[in-house]
């Protein structure tokens, strides 16, 4: 028995089997993509608090071994009566005000695709979310917003 061969089984795609693939394809990226960009935002956002958390360890040393907290924090600093800045990071500057004998607020604030994202600790250890960028959210107390929804 032979093999027929018809013309239509080596045809290509038909124009709507085409469009209806990238209908579908289009639905399926407009879903993925904006909770792709907030999981990136998510894991950019650690940057800040590992660095707000190093910050009040380093703060908190150096008054546990001087009974007053340093008199400045500048970058490469390894002489009291100051703080050494994390080094250079890549999503926020990290940056010390409100310095006293008994007080301080280190602040790290977002750059680039981070911008308009601020987060603050102080000497009481009270995280505050003073801004956060796109996401618009406002900080409970004590919190570190690290999530869209305005979840610390």
């Amino acid at each position: 028995m032979k093999l027929l061969r018809t013309k239509r089984a080596f045809a290509g795609f038909t124009l709507i089997e085409v469009m209806i693939t990238v209908a579908v394809v289009a639905i399926l990226a407009g879903v993925a993509l904006p909770s792709y960009f907030d999981y990136v935002t998510r894991s950019r956002i650690v940057e800040a608090k590992t660095n707000l958390a190093d910050m009040r360890t380093r703060f908190e040393q150096y008054f546990l071994d001087n009974r007053t907290y340093p008199a400045a924090c500048v970058a490469g600093a390894t002489a009291p009566p100051n703080i050494s800045l994390p080094a250079a990071q890549k999503y926020f500057n990290v940056t010390c005000g409100n310095l006293s004998a008994t007080t301080y607020t280190v602040t790290a604030t977002g750059v680039g695709n981070m911008g308009g994202y601020v987060y603050t600790v102080d000497q009481a250890n009270t995280r505050l979310t003073t801004s956060t960028g796109a996401w618009g959210r406002s900080s409970p107390p004590n919190c570190w917003i690290s999530k869209k929804s305005g979840e610390c």
